[in-house]
């Protein structure tokens, strides 16, 4: 639902990510991008796509931020299967080293997949079976399309979670819906398979963390033209009384979890110990489930971003490698502090979610001041996004 986003849609994309993909590798790391269709959660509105209804696998309107949509016919559905088939074959074209379907979250793939969005009639619909058509069709027509050789995982809400917030919606697919999945989707040729969890974008615990109502009160007025809802949610962000009802509705689902599935090493900063006591690992246990029952690797999201605790992950045989976002954002040089011995940041991610909810209209970055000695300095960073890089005229 977020603007600005690179995309390889066209073949004239791929000498870019060509580039892209020679400057990743010069670090001697892989790249493996990310395919998606955002069906009823579609891009904010503008003039490309302001009043158009949304593809999807239902005509039913998104329920958070009330976007229309319609529900995609069999010949639409076999376009976008091969609109997937070719932006994979672009990607191998690139250089660049495998690719992920985000069939997570809410997303295109995810709306096919949930029994709680679902509500077709035809061979897409109905039974697990039908549903999981739409992902394993595209899985086997990008097969078809760069071979048994080249790198392909897909990403998985474990258990959709559909009515978290919006609690007259039904609660979709349950964590064995989703084991059933990724055994279909290893037979169909994938090589791997990324745990997330709920399918709604933003969810309580996607990304979990904090709801920051000062952030949203700015930034949603983005989303104002882009849903039949976003006018009611735009009135709740904005008066504070009615802030502890909302949060009734985005709180109780993480009320109703099982507990973490281990805590970390001691951490001195008590508020930092309480961070990740109840952020770190959200999707460890579901990770888990899925692993018992594949013999694909598991990776697995949710706010990581302690070296002991992802090792004892691995370790413990809860996932095969983990993934992060956020955590990288609040500090992109995470991975060379692990390198070089140290357990934690200095100033660890707080899990504050002001970089999501900033992007809608500002630069992505890290705006929790807290964690920068000034706001010029946090400004500073943030802003850095625009200095100049090799691939400024790079359009070739």
């Amino acid at each position: 639902m977020m603007p600005n986003y690179a995309t390889i849609h066209s073949d004239e994309t791929v000498p870019f990510w060509r580039k892209v993909g020679e400057k990743v590798h010069e670090y001697d790391c892989k790249f493996i991008l990310q395919l998606s269709h955002s069906g009823r959660q579609q891009d904010i509105a503008g003039i490309e796509n302001s009043g158009k209804k949304a593809l999807s696998s239902t005509s039913q309107t998104e329920p958070f931020h009330g976007s229309l949509c319609q529900a995609m016919t069999l010949a639409e559905i076999k376009e976008t299967i091969q609109y997937f088939a070719d932006g994979a074959r672009r990607v191998r074209e690139a250089g660049l080293d495998g690719i992920e379907l985000h069939s997570a979250n809410g997303y295109l793939f995810n709306q096919f997949l949930s029994s709680g969005i679902n509500d077709r009639q035809d061979e897409y619909g109905g039974s697990l079976e039908n549903r999981a058509r739409f992902l394993l069709d595209v899985i086997r027509a990008i097969r078809k399309e760069v071979g048994n050789d080249f790198h392909l995982q897909f990403k998985i809400s474990a258990v959709d979670y559909n009515n978290a917030v919006t609690f007259w919606e039904k609660p979709g697919n349950t964590i064995e819906d989703s084991i059933q999945i990724c055994k279909w989707a290893e037979e169909a040729g994938a090589d791997g398979v990324h745990v997330s969890t709920g399918s709604l974008f933003p969810h309580p615990l996607n990304p979990i963390g904090d709801f920051n109502f000062d952030v949203i009160s700015k930034t949603y007025d983005t989303m104002l033209s882009s849903g039949v809802e976003t006018t009611r949610n735009y009135i709740i962000f904005r008066k504070s009384f009615l802030h502890p009802l909302f949060n009734i509705f985005w709180n109780r689902v993480k009320k109703q979890l099982p507990p973490q599935a281990f805590s970390g090493d001691d951490v001195k900063d008590p508020k930092i110990k309480k961070l990740l006591e109840e952020n770190q690992g959200r999707n460890l246990l579901d990770a888990k489930e899925i692993k018992k029952h594949v013999n694909i690797p598991v990776l697995c999201t949710g706010g990581l971003q302690q070296a002991s605790y992802i090792r004892q992950a691995i370790n413990d045989k809860y996932c095969d490698g983990v993934t992060m976002a956020r955590t990288l954002i609040a500090n992109n040089d995470l991975v060379k502090s692990f390198q070089a011995g140290k357990d934690l940041a200095d100033k660890p991610c707080t899990y504050c979610n002001k970089c999501l909810l900033n992007v809608t209209e500002n630069p992505l970055g890290c705006y929790e001041q807290d964690r920068f000695n000034s706001y010029e300095e946090m400004m500073k960073e943030v802003m850095s996004v625009f200095h100049p890089t090799q691939f400024e005229h790079s359009s070739k």
